[in-house]
């Protein structure tokens, strides 16, 4: 879902970019109007608006208008939500060695390919990491799913201490990994 979400604010803010830039050029003579009207028929949506009057409307008319004003103000509320990461702070890297001349730095992103590794090396099917970060140590959240042959509790323990140990191995300061069961992989 963050995919979508990500190109319809793309399209949104293309939109909001393009057409006050194509109005300037069209005032500004640089594009004839004649040629953007023939491409987006903007003169007949100029019509339209010119002649509209809040007043015309129907009060039937104006329950719809609304309702799909409120619809379209949640769903764009949603899309932002779903983009922000209230509460979770994760570092960039966090230094592992700081001994000079043998300094060693691990990215967030490796810790996440780690803790997915180790999740997929015990049989979890489908891994997801993220991570949260709490002074200078990791909070991983993995969601896995399960092969219908294994016990959802047993692979979700097990895939926890495989995460567990698998970071402390490669040094990576770990306070603490949640493993969440999304379903049964098909």
């Amino acid at each position: 879902m963050n995919a979508l979400n990500r190109i319809i604010l793309l399209i949104v803010a293309l939109l909001l970019l393009v057409v006050p830039v194509v109005l300037l050029l069209i005032c500004f003579g640089v594009i004839p109007a004649d040629v953007v009207n023939q491409y987006t028929g903007y003169r007949g949506a100029l019509g339209a608006l010119g002649g509209f009057s809040a007043s015309s409307l129907t009060m039937t008319a104006r329950i719809v208008i609304a309702i799909v004003g409120v619809l379209l103000a949640l769903i764009a509320l949603l899309l932002l939500l779903r983009e922000l990461t209230f509460g979770r702070r994760v570092s960039r890297s966090t230094v592992m060695d700081d001994t000079p001349g043998r300094e060693t730095v691990i990215t967030a992103n490796a810790v996440k390919t780690l803790a997915e590794s180790a999740a997929r090396e015990v049989g979890a099917e489908s891994p997801s990491a993220s991570l949260a970060s709490d002074d200078d140590t990791y909070i991983v959240f993995a969601g896995i799913q399960v092969p219908s042959s294994e016990n959802y509790s047993e692979l979700a323990a097990r895939t926890r201490e495989n995460i567990r140990r698998v970071l402390g191995d490669q040094g990576v300061p770990v306070k603490d990994v949640e493993v969440t069961v999304r379903g049964t992989a098909t």
